[in-house]
């Protein structure tokens, strides 16, 4: 036992002392997707159990969101199998395309240096993408600034975090070792 105690206190420390400027580095492309979708997908769970336990319109939300391809007359009604389909498309979509801008921001940065920093980036990518959305979108898009609000920015604060832990468990970079 104290022999193995010995030899975990020998080994070496790494430090990641490089900075984080920008360099010529190629985002993972596909990764970023798949990690958005697989974010998306985790957000989504969150906010049906979290609007279910509220006791919120579980509706809502998928309303909200199929109105941005059809329109806002879907913002009427409860459930319909079309609209929940459009609400999962768009939904993924956008996912799917944030994973990626989100890819391309962490990879040339060498934001992937750690897990630390790569959850950092994802939190504060989360909270732009969420000033975006509701705040610059919304003063077009009417109907979005009802779900400005704490747990939204959550929501895409728990996006950013997810999609770029995701990225970073699955992207295949050419680190010098």
């Amino acid at each position: 036992m104290e022999l193995r105690m010995k030899r975990r206190m020998k080994l070496p420390i790494k430090f990641h002392t490089h900075s984080h400027r920008m360099v010529a580095r190629q985002a993972d492309w596909t990764v970023g997707a798949i990690a958005g979708f697989g974010a998306g997908g985790i957000v989504m769970l969150l906010e049906l159990a979290f609007s279910a336990a509220m006791g919120i319109d579980v509706w809502r939300t998928p309303r909200l969101i199929a109105a941005l391809v059809m329109g806002d007359a879907v913002l009427q009604g409860g459930y319909s199998l079309d609209v929940v389909a459009a609400a999962l498309f768009v939904h993924y979509v956008l996912g799917a395309f944030f994973g990626v801008v989100l890819a391309a921001v962490i990879a040339p940065f060498q934001l992937d240096s750690s897990m630390g920093m790569v959850l950092l980036a994802g939190a504060v990518f989360g909270t732009v993408l969420y000033l975006f959305n509701f705040h610059a979108i919304a003063s077009v898009l009417l109907w979005f600034a009802e779900l400005r609000g704490w747990t939204t920015l959550l929501g895409h604060v728990v996006f950013g975090m997810a999609a770029a832990l995701i990225y970073w468990w699955l992207e295949r970079p050419a680190h010098p070792a």
